[in-house]
């Protein structure tokens, strides 16, 4: 018998064979022509088959015939003439298909079974369900295209929203209605369907951030000695929004002499100072131990997560009850003394474990009492030391900054001002890291450093005093990172310096407070590779952290402009490119990148009115006025 002209089936489709041999020429459904084995087809009908156009649908008694073999076994043959009542190729196909489908039989070409009763009407009623899914999915993808969506559609666009929070990799709906599956497009389709608004901020679950605060017991705290400075005047000086109050300043002018100590002065490095600025810094260490359950949730989390929508803090809100600074009558601290020469050099530490009696004040409160002693030669040595640093290569960037804050569903942009009670307790701060690196180079207790390598451009302006200017060093400027050996900060203009005064919101902080602790009791302490476990794991954390703050002060801001309709403010040039250029709002303390009227001068100031915003994209569009 020849074979030539049979039917048979090759990957579930229809083929004729052309020419038989040790291997067969075979004519695809799509007019191609394949060489295969012989093992590779179903042969399904002798022929012949002159051509698979003839393969035309069938009427038959499908039901009738399943009635007869309910339960049974036949060949395809047979099933063929029971249905179709002829063996034909075309009748072969029809029979196949019946079989593939595998409602009423299934099998094989030799073997084929007929359903019981009850096994068909179960397939049956999958296949409606089927049918019915396909027409839901259908309607859905309808109403999408109309930018609308009803309670049915609602798993569906679920499928959206979890691109949009990182939850997935793919979209089948983005996919479906012809655009690219990225985060960005799943958010545009989820505010043109109105299952979003714009206040809804994505970048932390996109980024994988906890959404809540720790859920964990706090221990009470040990009963240890403490050094008594409930004498002294401490405030604790921060925004009128800040939740996690953990560091406060005092200072005793004096005169005698100064040294770097465990618990007092040991004498060495003595000269002449002008007084003791103590820094007293929350004390969570306290409470957290290395390798206890408190411990290892902060060091999961890094940070605390600052967002203008409201904080994701690292610690238990319970434990900032207890160890906040101001919160209740005596706070527990751990207390910097650091001695200050007259040209506000650092010329010794002590650090102890301490009850403070602390103020809380906004930096706005504490402006007046900087008029006053002892916080006028506070003043005047906090400055005395950031000249210091500027003379030993510190960076100067005093871009313009601002506080976003969303209130019943709108967005207040508030800016930074530029406060001498800013720069006091900025500059404190930096003096407590460079005193705690100092003692630690000097007996040997490894901490996280943080450094920076200098500048790109050895030669950079690093006193810059236009917006342009400050916008050309910050692109020369290095990332600054951890290391778990001291090295120099470039930016600060210090040879070492350490975190050491936001223990309750950044983790590495807490780490340094950790390590003091076991200094000063004689316990053992975290080793050098035990502290580059910690900052490997902060780090990994931190970048996604810092995107995240970084996105949803975008997101805000965008915001802010979306609601203010025809937004109209000023820009200042920072950077050009021929007749484009990066321009900077101070107001807004945005950057954006914009066509120009005219070949213009660095730091020219422009009119600018809002075009288009494209928040799932944190893009604004404006135009120059002028």
């Amino acid at each position: 018998m020849s074979l030539e002209n049979s039917l048979v089936l090759y990957k579930n489709r229809p083929a004729r064979v052309l020419r038989a041999g040790e291997k067969l020429d075979i004519e695809l459904d799509n007019g191609q022509v394949a060489k295969v084995r012989p093992k590779d087809v179903v042969w399904l009908h002798p022929g012949p088959l002159r051509s698979l156009g003839d393969l035309r649908p069938q009427n038959g008694e499908v039901q009738a015939a399943w009635e007869i073999l309910a339960g049974s076994h036949t060949t395809l043959h047979d099933l063929a003439e029971l249905v179709y009542g002829t063996f034909t190729p075309a009748s072969a196909w029809a029979a196949w298909q019946l079989v593939a489908e595998g409602v009423y039989f299934r099998g094989s070409a030799e073997d084929v079974l007929a359903g019981t009763p009850e096994e068909v009407a179960r397939r049956q009623a999958v296949r409606a369900a089927a049918g019915a899914e396909r027409e839901t999915w259908q309607d859905f993808l309808g109403r999408a295209r109309q930018r609308r969506f009803i309670d049915e559609d609602l798993r569906f666009v679920k499928e959206v929203e979890n691109l949009a929070l990182g939850r997935a990799a793919g979209c089948r709906v983005l996919r479906e209605l012809g655009r690219e599956e990225s985060a960005e497009n799943a958010h545009a389709l989820l505010l043109e369907l109105g299952y979003w608004d714009a206040l809804v901020d994505p970048y932390p679950a996109r980024l994988g951030l906890p959404a809540a605060a720790p859920d964990l017991d706090v221990p009470p705290l040990p009963d240890e000695e403490r050094l008594d400075l409930t004498a002294l005047a401490a405030f604790a000086i921060d925004d009128e929004e800040t939740d996690t109050p953990d560091d406060a300043l005092s200072f005793v002018p004096t005169a005698g002499e100064a040294g770097f100590a465990d618990g007092g002065e040991d004498g060495t490095s003595q000269k002449s100072i002008a007084g003791r600025l103590w820094v007293h810094v929350a004390d969570p260490a306290a409470l957290m131990p290395p390798g206890s359950p408190l411990d290892l949730e902060a060091r999961a989390r890094a940070s605390t997560v600052h967002l203008p929508e409201g904080n994701v803090p690292m610690i238990p809100p319970a434990a900032v009850k207890v160890l906040g600074l101001g919160l209740t009558a005596l706070s527990p601290a751990l207390s910097f003394g650091l001695d200050v020469g007259s040209q506000g050099q650092v010329l010794g530490l002590q650090v102890a474990p301490s009850w403070i009696r602390a103020t809380r004040l906004t930096y706005e409160a504490a402006e007046a009492e900087l008029d006053s002693e002892p916080w006028r030669q506070l003043s005047r040595l906090t400055a005395g030391h950031r000249a210091l640093r500027m003379a030993q290569g510190a960076v100067n960037l005093d871009f313009p900054e601002v506080k976003l804050k969303i209130a019943d569903g709108r967005v207040h942009v508030r800016r930074i001002a530029s406060l001498r009670s800013r720069a006091v307790v900025e500059e404190a701060m930096i003096m407590a890291g460079e005193a705690v690196a100092r003692l630690a180079m000097e007996r040997g207790i490894p901490l996280p450093f943080a450094t920076q390598d200098p500048p790109d451009a050895p030669d950079a302006d690093l006193q810059p005093e236009t917006y342009s200017e400050m916008f050309a060093l910050r692109r020369t400027l290095k990332h600054s990172q951890y290391r778990s050996a001291p090295a120099p900060h470039a930016g600060l203009g210090l040879a070492a310096y350490a975190q050491a005064t936001s223990p309750l919101r950044r983790y590495l902080d807490l780490v340094v407070h950790q390590q003091l602790r076991a200094y000063l009791r004689g316990e053992p302490l975290l080793d050098a590779q035990e502290m580059l476990e910690r900052v490997g794991s902060a780090e990994a954390m931190l970048g996604a952290v810092r995107q995240a703050d970084r996105s949803a002060v975008r997101h805000w801001t965008l915001v802010y402009l979306l609601q203010q309709g025809k937004w109209r403010g000023e820009g200042v040039l920072i950077e050009k490119h021929g007749l484009s250029g990066n321009l900077l709002i101070p107001e807004l303390a945005l950057e954006t990148h914009e066509h120009l009227p005219a070949d213009l001068p660095l730091d020219s100031r422009l009119d600018l009115s809002l075009r288009e915003v494209d928040l799932p994209r944190l893009d604004a569009r404006f135009r120059v006025l002028s």
